[in-house]
């Protein structure tokens, strides 16, 4: 019976990839947290899995000691996390539903309740700085250095990186991307127009827009390139003389790679708070509502497939209630 048991959890991977579009990463998070549950169980049989079962369940993850970050351990599994096993454990469930497979309701595996989620973000200052950084720290030498010959040597691996650079933190700013979709896109982005669109999360497609600086960064970055790759942010290396010392290091830019980037222009702007890729989304994010955008057209952007996710945001842009605050408080 148990075999039983796998192969319905195979099937509903199955359905989770085909017929629901998700990622593989999904399909495997989804796989790790039902065979999770079915090791802790010891179930054999759909009908097996009831309230104790579940009850239990939950006791086993919320005492299980958390992720280590920077060395330091947490001493419990984040509620996040036991959520993800939970969230996986319904959908499974309500395929079995679907398919009229006697087990637990769905609707009867509750969520954990957790604290509202913080933001991390930095000033207008500082997202100004940043966005300066690399060409501000460029190497001195131009592009387009001369030989003694005053010949055209070309850019300088320094150079070239640093429009790559400048090129990647306006379009993040511009356009609110995910890390991997920057890191999807294609050098035959049309320029020519303010906007382009965006396959994301769920293979759901979005238009993202481009401001102006946005475009010069590209641009200036595009025409400065010698080789011929695909992808519009290539890695490079100083290894391969031939080419006055840049390489297109044979492929696309990686996440791991751009979160990097951003690491070091935060620290090259004076920033003490750790900044990520997903930090610059929060300030596209922000910058948008205290700037009067409606939350709508913001989730829209941002690619959120729940307005609720687009809600951690109103709290600290609500300028109505700031100008009722600087009208009313402390005028006695």
């Amino acid at each position: 019976m148990a075999s039983y048991l796998e192969q319905l959890k195979r099937e509903f991977l199955e359905h989770v990839e085909i017929e629901k579009g998700n990622s593989l990463k999904t399909v495997n998070n989804y796989d790790h947290y039902i065979s999770r549950f079915f090791d802790f169980s010891k179930i054999t049989d759909p009908k097996d899995i009831d309230d104790d079962k579940i009850r239990e369940f939950r006791l086993f993850l919320n005492r299980q000691p958390g992720v280590k970050v920077r060395g330091q351990q947490s001493a419990t599994l984040k509620k996040n996390t036991q959520n993800y096993h939970l969230i996986a454990l319904r959908s499974f469930l309500k395929y079995l539903m679907k398919r009229g497979i006697t087990s637990l309701p769905p609707d009867r595996i509750e969520l954990a309740k957790i604290k509202e989620r913080s933001l991390d973000l930095i000033s207008v200052d500082e997202l100004n700085r940043l966005l300066k950084a690399p060409l501000e720290n460029s190497p001195r030498s131009d592009l387009g250095a001369k030989s003694k010959n005053n010949k055209t040597l070309g850019p300088t691996y320094g150079n070239l990186k640093s429009l790559r650079d400048k090129a990647i933190l306006e379009l993040f700013f511009s356009t609110g991307l995910r890390l991997s979709e920057l890191c999807s896109l294609n050098r035959d982005l049309d320029l020519s127009k303010d906007e382009f669109s965006i396959r994301g999360k769920g293979e759901k497609v979005r238009v993202v827009f481009l401001s102006d600086s946005a475009k010069d960064a590209i641009r200036e970055y595009l025409k400065n390139r010698k080789d011929m790759d695909e992808p519009l942010f290539i890695q490079y290396s100083k290894n391969n003389k031939s080419r006055q010392g840049l390489d297109s290091n044979g492929g696309r830019i990686t996440p791991r790679s751009i979160e990097r980037i951003v690491r070091q222009y935060a620290i090259i702007a004076g920033i003490s708070k750790k900044v990520t890729p997903h930090v610059i989304r929060h300030s596209f994010a922000t910058d948008l509502l205290s700037n009067g955008a409606d939350i709508r057209s913001v989730q829209m952007m941002l690619g959120h497939a729940n307005i609720a996710t687009t809600q951690i945001y109103t709290h600290i842009t609500d300028r109505q209630l700031k100008d009722i605050h600087k009208k009313y408080h402390s005028k006695s």
